[in-house]
């Protein structure tokens, strides 16, 4: 079937013109247009990963309304998330089109639309799922200049130390390319523990660390505000990963918050080669060919203690092989209510989910085991190794619909 030329131009120009806390209604606007669609909706995945919110609605009537607040789990929303397929069903006299807004892995929402039933289900998915593309760069770009979707993505007002906690934290916690795809997920704790985890992704290397400051509240995130910033610091000044540790070590020291574990990993994407710092944190985990186990490694001092015990970090080599999946975590997920999880059998049920999904899985399980209420912020992030030999990037991986559905526990 010949199909019309792209409205992706159009898009993105009416978007730009747009202020930006307009950009996205402007998109749905357009949308309700084309299609004669009664409803066009964006709904925003909020930083629990359990719920969303209806940001932006456009209808035939013109009207808005406000806010709804939707929980995730059990519904087709979730189920569009999980799988990154689009959703098409008849809706009365009406269709109802849901897909996925997502950007190289990270689930930033979905785009919801109520058509006229005559519309050709190709024609209509295919041109939805091209706006949806559209709508996520339209979402990076403009989240950059307004609180609106920052906003949206919370279900209530973060505390002054959570505030700073979710900064520290990357602006996508999902990331997918050819050799890799990584997750990562924080459940912080009700007085906040300062965990952190964190990438970047250079042309040639992946860089990822996970850090777990002592202390809570205020002290916890100022600690976590050093350190990260210290790492960062280093990493973009390309020090080699033993003098990203010593300058994160120095700068708690130096500054007087305390000390802080933490674990920094530096992956050669043309040769695999994986490199390993550990200072002071429980040991990564690793499946291979459906076998979990713990990654020894040598454990030097946590960051601060510089001047008690001043001894250089030694980078260490670790064994990845395509068809890894890794697990780095915070000592919250084995501690305390950790304990009551068990977190190798639930990474064996979730070999088949995304990484994405295995992460937010494993940290409700834990919060679960508490009740809703954590002693200490519970932070895992999960890495699936492709490997150096990959040339495309895996927007899929580990998605399986059935599969997904049986792994989920019963309480979720």
């Amino acid at each position: 079937m010949t199909r019309r030329p792209s409205d992706l131009p159009r898009l993105l120009t009416a978007a730009e013109t747009a202020a930006p806390v307009e950009a996205v209604a402007v998109v749905a606007e357009d949308l309700r247009r084309r299609f004669a669609a009664t409803k066009v909706s964006f709904l925003i995945v909020d930083l629990t990963g359990r719920a969303l919110a209806r940001l932006s609605t456009a209808t035939a009537t013109g009207s808005g309304g406000e806010t709804e607040r939707i929980p995730l789990f059990g519904s087709v929303y979730e189920q569009v998330i999980r799988t990154q397929r689009p959703h098409h069903e008849p809706a009365g006299q009406e269709q109802r089109v849901i897909v996925p807004v997502t950007n190289r892995g990270d689930a930033i929402g979905l785009l919801e639309l109520l058509l006229p039933a005559g519309r050709s289900k190709e024609d209509v998915v295919h041109a939805v799922g091209e706006a949806a593309h559209a709508l996520a760069y339209v979402v990076i770009a403009n989240g950059r200049f307004t609180d609106f979707y920052t906003w949206g993505k919370r279900t209530r007002p973060p505390t002054l130390a959570a505030e700073i906690q979710y900064q520290l934290l990357p602006q996508a916690l999902s990331c997918e390319a050819a050799q890799f795809t990584f997750s990562g997920s924080l459940e912080p704790s009700e007085d906040l523990s300062g965990d952190t985890f964190d990438y970047s992704l250079d042309r040639d290397t992946l860089h990822l660390s996970v850090t777990d400051p002592m202390g809570h509240d205020l002290d916890a995130a100022l600690a976590a505000t050093v350190l990260v910033g210290a790492l960062r610091r280093a990493r973009r000044a390309g020090a080699t990963l033993a003098e990203q540790a010593r300058q994160g070590d120095q700068a708690l020291t130096t500054h007087g918050h305390g000390h802080a574990t933490g674990q920094l990993l530096r992956i050669n994407l043309h040769t695999g080669r994986t490199e390993l710092v550990n200072a002071g944190h429980p040991w990564p985990l690793r499946m291979r060919a459906g076998l979990v186990e713990t990654v020894p490694c040598q454990v030097d001092q946590p960051f601060g203690l510089a001047v008690v015990s001043p001894r250089p970090y030694r980078v260490q080599t670790l064994d990845l092989r395509p068809g890894d999946r890794l697990l780095m975590l915070t000592d919250g997920m084995l501690e305390r209510h950790g304990e009551k999880v068990d977190v190798a059998a639930l990474l064996r049920q979730t070999r088949s989910l995304h990484p994405r999904e295995t992460t937010l899985m494993l940290t409700s399980a834990v919060r679960d085991a508490a009740g809703g209420r954590l002693e200490d912020d519970a932070t895992v992030v999960c890495l699936d190794w492709h490997g150096p030999q990959e040339d495309h990037r895996h927007v899929s991986s580990g998605a399986d619909t059935h599969q997904a559905s049986a792994a989920r526990p019963p309480n979720r």
